[in-house]
């Protein structure tokens, strides 16, 4: 691998929870290529995003700053374009930048630093999903329900499969199109996953690798609503979880999609794995695996996400790059706002130099090197959406997590004791002092007033500039992609061997001219090179990627 500038590809997934995978130790389900990828890298094993909701996580992972830095408070929230991204710095370092797939922006800008962007995004880029705290027993129609659980099981298409085939297809395009070009930058390249966020519907082939009876259920069984606390009373609520009874028939359905839907995504890491190994390009590839936010899937009785409890604030992120670093599995908690440093110090820059702005992050390429880590390391979240009706915070410090409201009963939980967080150590007196220590750190981190009034100007801002822009005709900040057909395939004003060449990878030698009738040049020894479909079928579980036959 190059010592300098090495190509990035980040794999990015919604919905994704750790505790789902096998490398995290959920071994019923099947991640061939994830594994593969995470024996050989660098596992960080308690990672969180910095807000369990799509866009505020996003943004927060892309600027390195803290959602209420940057006003990122819901799904609805506008995306400043003043802020740099890690696709701005990259792009400032010499890196070609490209997108494929969901960063849910909201705003005109829907490139946000990145040359291209090869889709559109399955979600909107209005203000049209703006929470109103003013009337937080409105539901509003546009959220999950408990349909996406009472309906899981097998389908032939959804909404989800369409758009992530696209967005495998484009990237495999992306990376074969880098690997022809003769005057070869670095890359950046997002493929950006929708699955396995709900609903919950996987094609049959998917669905049919897992039988309903082995099938785990939640380890913690649903908690009676008047003993929840209330932050989750308020989760009952928009999500409509009183609408149906959670039967363990619904419940283990449910999971078994979430899982196919797993495969299904491992499946395309296969696929862009296939196209770096025959292109040669997988030595020099940093491979980078994420989530922006995890699933409760049914733990305690709850569903999907806007929770600080670790099935939906706990992501998954590996870092593949077998020749720089060696496999390791690293237990200091970080976060998604360490990422945008972590690649800038990647891709050649020091990462400790003043960013602009309130950047949160740090790096963490001492950890991939083998650093020793910090017992006390610190990283915080925060939930300033719907679902809330006041800044919900969270501090994870060490093996304590403890969770703030001005309006709920404080929580604090001793994960290597209690991993389920089944005990609020908030209510005991033995930690008293400890309950103390995280109360001081919320005060100085937060002016939780303050951000609850900034939140409460915001979303009655938005709601007028919403209501207006759906009067007369209608402006859309939806990205359109586009092709320039004239430069696709074989148009007369190209030279046909020059776009023949171009496009074949690799390129054979082209014999001098003789004047008589050339031989045929000897192409033995050429790899055939198609746009995937893997080799990998869903039930081949050793990781192990086929190589494509010589032509």
């Amino acid at each position: 691998m190059n010592s300098v500038s090495p190509n990035i590809l980040f794999i990015m997934f919604d919905q994704m929870t750790a505790k789902a995978l096998s490398c995290y130790g959920r071994t019923i389900v099947k991640t061939p290529h994830i594994s593969r990828l995470a024996r050989q890298g660098v596992v960080f094993e308690n990672a969180y995003c910095n807000s369990p909701l799509c866009a505020p996580s996003r943004f927060s992972m892309m600027s390195g700053m803290m959602p209420s830095d940057i006003g990122a408070y819901d799904n609805a929230s506008l995306f400043p374009e003043d802020v740099p991204t890690m696709a701005h710095y990259l792009r400032d370092m010499g890196y070609r930048t490209c997108l494929a797939g969901k960063m849910h922006f909201i705003g005109a800008d829907q490139c946000h630093g990145f040359e291209e962007r090869l889709t559109t995004d399955i979600y909107p880029a209005d203000f049209g999903w703006v929470p109103d705290w003013k009337n937080a027993d409105y539901r509003p129609s546009w959220y999950h329900d408990m349909l996406s659980v009472v309906l899981a099981g097998p389908c032939i298409t959804s909404n989800q499969i369409d758009f992530d085939e696209t967005v495998a297809f484009s990237s495999c395009h992306r990376l074969l199109s880098y690997a022809k070009d003769p005057n070869r930058q670095p890359f950046f390249l997002v493929s950006s996953f929708t699955h396995p966020h709900d609903p919950f519907t996987i094609s049959k082939e998917y669905w049919d690798l897992y039988e309903d009876d082995i099938i785990d259920m939640p380890r913690v069984p649903p908690i009676s609503y008047e003993d929840l606390d209330p932050h989750s009373r308020r989760l009952f609520h928009v999500s409509a979880m009183h609408d149906y009874v959670q039967t363990q028939k619904r419940v283990r359905r449910a999971r078994r999609a979430y899982y196919g839907e797993i495969s299904y995504v491992d499946q395309k890491v296969g696929q862009l794995l296939q196209v770096l190994e025959v292109t040669d390009l997988l030595k020099d590839t940093i491979i980078v695996i994420t989530s922006d936010h995890g699933e409760m899937l049914g733990e305690r009785g709850l569903w999907y996400k806007m929770s600080h409890f670790e099935g939906a604030s706990r992501v998954p992120l590996i870092i593949h790059a077998p020749g720089r670093f060696s496999p390791r599995r690293v237990k200091q908690p970080v976060s998604l706002v360490d990422i945008m440093p972590t690649l800038v110090d990647l891709g050649g820059k020091d990462a400790s130099r003043a960013f602009p702005g309130k950047v949160a992050g740090k790096s963490l390429v001492p950890l991939l090197k083998g650093k020793k880590e910090n017992e006390q390391g610190t990283v915080y979240s925060e939930i300033l959406c719907e679902g809330a009706i006041a800044p919900v915070v969270m501090i994870r410090k060490g093996v304590y997590k403890y969770i703030h409201c001005d309006r709920d009963p404080e929580q604090l939980y001793d994960l290597e004791k209690d991993p389920d967080e089944r005990i609020n150590c908030a209510i005991l007196p033995e930690y008293k002092s400890r309950l103390r220590e995280f109360r001081d750190e919320t005060a100085a981190r937060w002016d939780l007033a303050l951000l609850h009034e900034n939140i409460m100007e915001s979303q009655a801002r938005r709601r007028v500039i919403a209501a207006s822009m759906k009067k007369g005709r209608p402006v859309s900040w939806d990205f359109q992609p586009f092709t320039d057909a004239s430069r696709q395939y074989i148009r007369g004003h190209l030279d046909l061997n020059t776009i023949e060449g171009q496009a074949r990878y690799p390129r054979p030698a082209v014999p001098v001219p003789d004047g008589r009738h050339a031989p045929d040049p000897d192409l033995s020894g050429v790899i055939a090179c198609v746009l995937p479909q893997s080799d990998i079928k869903p039930d081949d579980l050793d990781g192990n990627v086929n190589p494509p036959k010589a032509v």
